[in-house]
Protein backbone atom coordinates (compact mmCIF):
# COMPACT_ATOMS: atom_id res chain seq x y z
CA UNK A 1 0.00 0.00 0.00
CA UNK A 2 1.57 3.14 -0.99
CA UNK A 3 1.04 6.48 1.10
CA UNK A 4 -1.71 8.07 -1.06
CA UNK A 5 -3.74 5.10 -0.70
CA UNK A 6 -3.88 5.16 3.60
CA UNK A 7 -5.11 8.37 2.76
CA UNK A 8 -8.89 6.63 3.15
CA UNK A 9 -8.95 5.86 6.07
CA UNK A 10 -7.85 9.65 7.94
CA UNK A 11 -10.81 10.78 5.52
CA UNK A 12 -12.98 8.12 7.02
CA UNK A 13 -12.39 8.65 10.36
CA UNK A 14 -12.52 12.51 9.69
CA UNK A 15 -15.41 12.14 7.79
CA UNK A 16 -17.34 10.15 11.24
CA UNK A 17 -16.16 12.70 13.31
CA UNK A 18 -17.57 15.58 11.36
CA UNK A 19 -21.07 13.59 10.87
CA UNK A 20 -20.79 13.43 14.58
CA UNK A 21 -20.49 17.19 15.57
CA UNK A 22 -22.90 18.15 12.87
CA UNK A 23 -25.57 16.73 14.91
CA UNK A 24 -24.81 18.93 17.58
CA UNK A 25 -27.36 21.14 19.19
CA UNK A 26 -24.63 23.58 19.83
CA UNK A 27 -23.97 25.85 17.10
CA UNK A 28 -20.38 25.69 18.04
CA UNK A 29 -19.84 22.38 17.28
CA UNK A 30 -21.66 22.11 14.44
CA UNK A 31 -19.74 25.30 13.24
CA UNK A 32 -16.71 22.88 14.10
CA UNK A 33 -18.43 20.01 12.00
CA UNK A 34 -18.77 21.78 9.24
CA UNK A 35 -15.27 22.71 9.22
CA UNK A 36 -14.02 19.18 10.01
CA UNK A 37 -16.49 18.31 6.52
CA UNK A 38 -14.50 20.16 4.74
CA UNK A 39 -11.10 18.50 5.67
CA UNK A 40 -12.77 15.04 4.83
CA UNK A 41 -13.68 16.90 1.30
CA UNK A 42 -10.41 17.60 0.19
CA UNK A 43 -9.31 14.06 1.94
CA UNK A 44 -11.20 12.15 -0.01
CA UNK A 45 -10.68 14.60 -3.37
CA UNK A 46 -6.84 13.51 -2.89
CA UNK A 47 -7.32 9.56 -2.35
CA UNK A 48 -10.22 10.32 -5.36
CA UNK A 49 -7.50 11.75 -7.74
CA UNK A 50 -4.58 9.13 -6.77
CA UNK A 51 -7.21 6.57 -7.63
CA UNK A 52 -8.98 7.63 -10.76
CA UNK A 53 -12.12 8.03 -8.83
CA UNK A 54 -13.44 11.20 -10.68
CA UNK A 55 -17.11 10.03 -9.12
CA UNK A 56 -15.73 10.14 -5.71
CA UNK A 57 -14.16 13.72 -6.39
CA UNK A 58 -17.10 15.31 -8.16
CA UNK A 59 -19.37 14.12 -4.86
CA UNK A 60 -16.79 15.58 -3.02
CA UNK A 61 -17.56 19.17 -4.75
CA UNK A 62 -21.19 18.52 -4.42
CA UNK A 63 -20.94 17.71 -0.82
CA UNK A 64 -18.59 20.48 -0.04
CA UNK A 65 -21.36 23.06 -1.63
CA UNK A 66 -23.73 21.30 0.55
CA UNK A 67 -21.04 22.23 3.82
CA UNK A 68 -21.09 25.72 2.63
CA UNK A 69 -24.74 26.25 2.23
CA UNK A 70 -25.37 24.21 6.21
CA UNK A 71 -22.90 26.69 7.27
CA UNK A 72 -24.99 29.81 6.18
CA UNK A 73 -27.94 28.19 7.01
CA UNK A 74 -26.72 27.43 10.53
CA UNK A 75 -29.54 28.58 13.31
CA UNK A 76 -27.65 30.07 16.37
CA UNK A 77 -29.34 28.34 19.04
CA UNK A 78 -31.01 24.73 19.37
CA UNK A 79 -31.41 21.83 16.54
CA UNK A 80 -30.13 21.94 13.02
CA UNK A 81 -33.38 23.30 10.67
CA UNK A 82 -34.97 21.28 8.75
Amino acid sequence: MSGLDAVQWPAMVVTLLASWLVGSTQRTRRLWGFGIFILSNVLWVIWGWHTSSYALIVLQVGLFAMNIRGVRHNPVDGPPAR
